[in-house]
């Protein structure tokens, strides 16, 4: 069972081959499981949670979904492409990339990567290898597939903090704001062969494992700072990776779009 309330149009992906990154819990979980409900055949990768990759299959499996879990640690190109190879060899093809993984992270206001003056280079590399780099490898590994295909749609996921850095998370906004980049070259190279990437950057969803400690106060605040006058739902957020997952969005690429309700309007 989907852990949002959410309205998915059955047939929106039909047929589609969907790789969900980061997928065994919160958002990449949700979007794995609207994936499939909405038609497409999904792979549910993670790296160390096998008990809660499979739970994700088997929810998706209880309501009719195709769905099988992959463990891939997504900075290790060579893992990366025995991923893929697999999703070949089940389903024939790739049609959407989800990269959703991250390393683990602390949403601490008080941790020593939100100053400058505390902030240490270290912190920057854990989050550019397992942001950037496993978006890279990820790439790299499904391209020869969609260019044969001639057809693909990759979608990265990153967070309004790159627009409004309320909390200075030094090294977890930079890395996702390098993502910007590298959808937009991926979408000024890729286009020729019908592939489209884009990106959407959330805000503080109500609710996933990283703000799950979120008070209810804070979630009211936010929500009468936005205008939509709601914090935008784990479910809703997945429903805009299916629009951009979907023919709907045929004719977007290169674009970086907030799925905030509004808060940040870059």
């Amino acid at each position: 069972m989907m852990s949002q309330t959410s309205t998915v149009i059955p047939a929106l992906l039909t047929g589609k081959v969907a790789i969900v990154t980061g997928a065994s819990r919160g958002l990449g979980a949700q979007i794995a499981q609207q994936m499939a409900a909405a038609g497409a055949l999904v792979c549910v990768n993670y790296l160390n949670s096998k008990a809660a990759a499979d739970k994700v299959v088997a929810d998706i499996e209880a309501t009719g979904g195709q769905a099988f879990a992959y463990q891939a640690d997504v900075t290790e190109i060579e893992q990366v492409k025995a991923m893929v190879n697999e999703v070949i060899a089940r389903y024939g093809r790739i049609d959407i990339l989800v990269n959703n993984a991250l390393p683990s992270y602390q949403f601490d206001p008080s941790a020593d990567y939100t100053s400058i003056e505390t902030v240490k280079w270290t912190h920057f590399s854990q989050q550019m290898d397992g942001i950037v780099k496993g978006a890279v490898n990820t790439v790299q590994a499904v391209l020869p597939q969609m260019k044969a295909q001639q057809v693909g749609k990759i979608i990265n996921i990153s967070t309004n903090l790159v627009y409004n850095p309320v909390v200075t998370y030094y090294d977890y906004t930079t890395a996702k704001s390098a993502l910007i980049g590298l959808t937009r070259n991926l979408a000024a190279e890729l286009g020729q062969y019908g592939i489209r990437v884009n990106l959407l950057a959330g805000g503080l969803l109500k609710t996933t494992d990283a703000s799950s400690l979120t008070t209810e106060e804070v979630f009211d605040y936010i929500a009468t700072t936005t205008p939509l006058r709601q914090a935008t739902s784990v479910a809703d957020f997945a429903n805009s990776v299916l629009l951009m997952a979907s023919d709907l969005s045929l004719a977007i690429t290169g674009q970086s779009i907030a799925v905030d309700g509004g808060l940040t309007m870059p």
